[in-house]
């Protein structure tokens, strides 16, 4: 009943947005649309009764002379009613005597038998149905008419009621277990082990929650999955459902907020009561810091409806009791502002981080994305998984559907591997612009512009080795630098950080040291160095002066739920920052400028090639590299820095 309510609010809602009048107006529309309908047909139907023509009525005595005179041509007996055509075709009527036949009561009027076998006389079971129709008609169609304009009234009214008696449930969709094209299980989950080896233990509760109560044991209540947006939350959290065999109801945070107090929580009021119903079950709420951040801090005072709804979520999570079966699953990407209270043990117990995959789950995951797709003979996933780092399972799947389109828009029934290199690029950048054509001047900027990105990353031993270099545009990019590490990091140090923010400045170095000026191109890499070097004092605690002090959380924001706007140090610490991330920039700055300096001749080779061919990819970068006496980074100097 549940899901039929909730389908037919869904119909409503899209009828809404194809552009008819709001509920109440509706309304009124239909109404005065229904009266309308009503009068014209009324109208024409006292047309025709007023412009149908009455018949004559003749008496049975004028009857029976008008047959011995010859004026009758037939007779047709209906019942009691006798309908005469009279000579010239003339329709008239007359009414025989009730229980006596026709020819008795002529005979007994005078009508010579000669007379009356002269004329055509035909009688008409007067209890056929067309009969009774054609009697009851006048009647029946505007009675029926009438009833029907009176249920179409009562249901209009009824369906205004139901909308406002709906507002406050739940917009939960549910997915049935017995659904499979839309079950989801582990086996369509790569990666992420130890997130899939603690959600098994949901899984067992929800099969057999008597092994876990026999012992006393209590399984988690809530669990909170958190990571960065992409890792496959709402993935995991479907196939926890899918394994266990369990009715999984999904809804969004954002779907809670109304502008009306108390509506979120009638809502999530209604949303347990349907899980409990079907438990065992698991209710999924996505982007719970939508109504789940921190309280207190003086937005929205005591009555806003965020609160109203975080407060109810709280209570429910502690109206459950063990023998209930229903989990509680979230997911964020925001874990650092959501309220305490909702995270104690009790509530959330078990908190689950999804990372971003590594090389070898990122493989898997391509393998999973690759099972319905026509692959050519060079493809190697492995190769793919190596080029792509800090990829999330969101931006792999996109990896293989442009690879897949790429292939399909150049009419080829399988996909080869230079399909998915070029995808790879497409999901980091954005689609070649073809159409942004450079003059000359602005090529050849260009091109020393990211030479010098390429020649500086090459030479710092901290730096990621280059894989690739492009002056064809792409998204907002002039040119790209694709740098890419050996092996996949989980941390980075100071000094590769350094590095970072000098090969950013490599280009803008470039530009500055062979034309003697600047230009538009270098604006995104001082954004990034800059937010890089502020991030390394306030933050990472890498600046000696500072100190090891956190003095910012992530995105510049102050700590600890300060006041919109605030911040918790002084304007002297203020200064001392700026000061540090300036000298910060102006070492890097002064590293990129000796590095181009010394291998002047190595930035003209670079800049030449990518002039000549626009890209260069890394087996070529090295050959220029050894041809100017710079010897290309291997693995193990990597393996080997102090």
């Amino acid at each position: 009943m549940d899901i039929f309510r909730r389908n037919t609010k869904e119909k409503s809602q899209k009828k809404g947005a194809g552009g008819n009048l709001p509920g109440g107006r509706q309304f009124w529309a239909n109404l005065a649309g229904t009266i309308l309908i009503f009068l014209i047909l009324l109208s024409i139907y006292s047309f025709i009764a007023e412009n149908q023509k009455e018949k004559e009525n003749v008496a049975l005595s004028q009857l029976a002379a008008d047959i011995n005179t010859g004026k009758v041509v037939s007779v047709i007996v209906k019942g009691d009613i006798l309908s005469l055509t009279y000579v010239g075709d003339i329709a008239k009527e007359s009414k025989k005597e009730t229980d006596t036949p026709l020819s008795e009561s002529l005979k007994n009027y005078g009508v010579l038998p000669e007379k009356l076998s002269k004329i055509s006389v035909e009688v008409q079971n007067p209890s056929g149905l067309r009969f009774w129709f054609a009697n009851l008609a006048p009647f029946l169609i505007p009675l029926v008419f009438i009833v029907f304009f009176l249920w179409f009234l009562s249901r209009q009214v009824r369906g205004a009621g139901m909308q406002a008696f709906t507002f406050g449930q739940s917009k939960a969709r549910m997915i049935d277990p017995a659904d499979k094209n839309q079950r989801v299980t582990f086996k369509d989950v790569a990666g992420a082990r130890e997130a899939k080896e603690e959600l098994t233990e949901i899984v067992d509760f929800l099969r057999n929650p008597k092994k876990f109560l026999d012992i006393g044991a209590r399984i988690p209540k809530g669990v909170m999955l958190m990571g960065a947006p992409g890792t496959g939350k709402t993935l995991l959290a479907r196939a926890v459902a899918g394994e266990a065999g369990v009715p999984f109801f999904s809804i969004s945070g954002s779907e809670f907020v109304e502008m009306f107090v108390g509506v979120g929580a009638s809502r999530v009021r209604d949303l347990f009561h349907m899980a409990k119903k079907a438990a065992p079950a698991i209710v999924f709420v996505d982007e719970i810091d939508a109504v789940g951040r921190v309280r207190g801090t003086g937005v929205g005072g005591g009555n806003d409806e965020r609160e109203q709804t975080l407060n109810q979520i709280l209570v429910e999570l502690d109206g459950f009791e063990p023998n209930e079966k229903v989990i509680v699953l979230a997911a964020t990407n925001r874990p650092d502002v959501l309220d305490p209270a909702l995270l104690r043990p009790g509530r959330f117990d078990r908190r689950v981080t999804i990372d971003v995959p590594d090389r070898k789950e990122r493989e898997e995951i391509l393998e999973i994305h690759a099972r319905k797709k026509p692959f050519a003979e060079d493809v190697k996933l492995s190769v793919v998984a190596e080029r792509t780092p800090g990829f999330s399972g969101a931006d792999l799947s996109s990896l293989m559907n442009e690879g897949a389109i790429l292939a399909a828009r150049e009419n080829r029934k399988k996909i080869s591997q230079y399909d998915l290199i070029r995808s790879i690029e497409k999901v980091m950048l954005g689609p070649e612009r073809k159409s942004h054509i450079l003059n000359a001047k602005e090529k050849e900027i260009t091109a020393y512009h990211e030479a010098g990105h390429a020649l500086v990353s090459s030479i710092l031993p901290y730096a990621d080795p280059v894989h690739k270099i492009s002056i064809i545009s792409r998204g907002r990019a002039a040119g790209y630098t694709l740098k890419l590490p050996f092996e996949d990091k989980r941390m980075q140090s100071r000094n590769e950080f350094l590095d970072d923010i000098a090969v950013s400045l490599g280009g803008y170095v470039a530009e500055k040291l062979v034309y003697g000026d600047l230009t538009t191109g270098a604006s995104s890499d001082l954004q990034v160095l800059t937010a890089l070097a502020r991030n390394m004092v306030t933050r990472y605690g890498m600046s000696e002066k500072m100190g090891p002090m956190a003095l910012e959380s992530e995105g510049g924001h102050p700590l600890f739920g300060a006041g919109i706007g605030g911040r918790e140090y002084s304007e002297k610490v203020s200064a001392e920052i700026d000061g540090e991330v300036s000298r910060i920039v102006d070492e890097a700055y002064k590293k990129a400028e000796s590095v181009i300096l010394k291998h002047r001749g190595a930035l003209d080779a670079i800049a030449a090639k990518l002039v000549e061919v626009e890209t260069v990819e890394r087996e070529d970068f090295e050959k220029l590299l050894i041809a100017n006496g710079i010897t290309p980074k291997q693995k193990k100097d990597i393996e080997h820095q102090p």
